[in-house]
């Protein structure tokens, strides 16, 4: 009997998001392909039906919101609409929270695979890569800061808040670990130009400064 249209699709997406939350947790190394179908409710045969190899399915994992519209978060209580004029603020409020610190396995794989991608091929580094430039052209069509051009901002909060995460969660002591969270939000917040959830008017020129100067 065959199958129902759109079961191939399907099953490939049970693939990536057990994969993403495995590699999230343990690493690409510290997973097998047979624990990554076993998360999708598959057998181990069926894998390369969908993928070339595991390297193959890592660079489609390597997604966040950004890039994949039906990436599902799973952060309660958080919400980001990349459709707003607000988006900005609230991608970083979001790559900040206290929910995506604590949700690792649903987390975005940026903060996760970072040293993995960095001993990868050229075609893992390139999906890192895009992910982060997709971020940064968020962020950049919402910036509202003042001064230096809104690609550098936009660059500098992208990477305050996957570095900031990165760092965060390798913290052991779990209140400074939250309050170098609130400090990279803040900064990140200030750079682009939006405090109090609303972008800043040129009399907050002043705070922009200092928080441009305490990420230098």
């Amino acid at each position: 009997m065959p199958y129902p249209a759109g079961h191939r699709n399907e099953v490939r997406k049970k693939i990536v998001q057990s994969a993403r939350r495995l590699f999230n947790r343990h690493g690409f190394d510290g997973v097998s392909l047979k624990q990554i179908m076993e998360g999708a409710g598959l057998t181990h045969g069926g894998f390369y039906s969908y993928f070339k190899g595991k390297s193959d399915l890592y660079v489609e994992v390597l997604g966040c919101f950004f890039t994949d519209p039906e990436w599902k978060s799973c952060w309660e209580g958080v919400e980001v609409d990349l459709s707003s004029g607000d988006v900005g603020q609230q991608v970083v409020r979001a790559y900040l929270s206290r929910q995506h610190f604590e949700d690792v396995e649903n987390s975005c794989p940026m903060t996760a695979l970072p040293t993995d991608v960095a001993r990868s091929n050229v075609s893992t580094k390139r999906a890192f890569e895009t992910v982060f430039r997709a971020m940064v052209s968020i962020l950049e069509r919402s910036s509202a800061g003042i001064g230096a051009p809104r690609r550098d901002q936009a660059q500098a909060i992208a990477a305050l808040c996957v570095g900031g995460m990165v760092v965060a969660r390798a913290m052991a002591d779990r209140g400074y670990a939250d309050e170098l969270r609130d400090a990279c939000r803040g900064v990140a917040l200030a750079l682009g130009g939006w405090t109090n959830g609303r972008k800043l008017k040129s009399g907050d020129h002043r705070r922009t400064q200092r928080a441009r100067a305490a990420a230098s």
